[in-house]
């Protein structure tokens, strides 16, 4: 499709939308921060809407989507895919964890003494920081993110992890200045699996039994 300030704000909500359900359907507190993923990630593609209509630049939409981008995820999903794993999991997620937290610092820091700009190319979003030591950050925002996904101990979280980083290295063959933002646009549309964790929802499982109230 062709990506504009329109194409993120209705995938946003929509995503938004399933982000709020998969929250409703966490089955303990510990699954919260995972099965908000979703949520966090279709408010991102709301904000990205707001960097289109402001034409790119510095603004105040774009530093707030770097904000998610950068620091946020990178500790976010680590953290999350730990709380909710199963106990015999959460040791391999150490390092994960581990490279989150440092990267996620290190790109706090880097945001609140350089500029983040946007810059719109054609039917994409490119964001320009100049960030020191670019290739050992790259490495260790990969490994916390999608290393936390697959060695989440899950299966749909594992699915997520395959798809996240098989778009990791499309986007980076398709669109190299503009890597970051269609590689989070297609993280927030595999986001939806989350919703799938613990059961089909309520209406898929109607179907499955011929419209009869599921089992249990």
């Amino acid at each position: 499709m062709c990506w504009s300030a329109t194409a993120d704000l209705v995938a946003g909500t929509a995503i938004t939308a399933i982000g709020v359900a998969c929250v409703a359907r966490a089955r303990s507190p510990r699954e919260l921060p995972l099965a908000a993923l979703p949520l966090v990630l279709g408010t991102h593609q709301i904000i990205e809407s707001a960097v289109w209509r402001a034409g790119g630049g510095s603004g105040p939409a774009t530093l707030a989507w770097a904000v998610v981008a950068l620091p946020l995820l990178a500790v976010w999903v680590p953290v999350a895919v730990l709380l909710a794993a199963p106990p015999g999991a959460r040791r391999r997620l150490a390092v994960p964890v581990a490279a989150g937290l440092g990267t996620a610092g290190f790109l706090a820091y880097a945001l609140t003494r350089r500029t983040v700009t946007a810059e719109i190319r054609g039917h994409t979003v490119g964001y320009v920081i100049d960030l020191p030591y670019a290739a050992p950050l790259v490495v260790g925002y990969l490994v916390a993110t999608v290393g936390a996904l697959l060695l989440g101990g899950d299966r749909w979280v594992r699915l997520l992890g395959v798809t996240v980083a098989a778009g990791a290295g499309l986007c980076a063959a398709l669109w190299r200045l503009e890597y970051v933002s269609t590689w989070c646009a297609l993280a927030a549309v595999a986001s939806v699996v989350l919703l799938l964790r613990g059961g089909p929802p309520a209406w898929v499982a109607r179907r499955a039994n011929g419209g009869n109230r599921p089992p249990g």
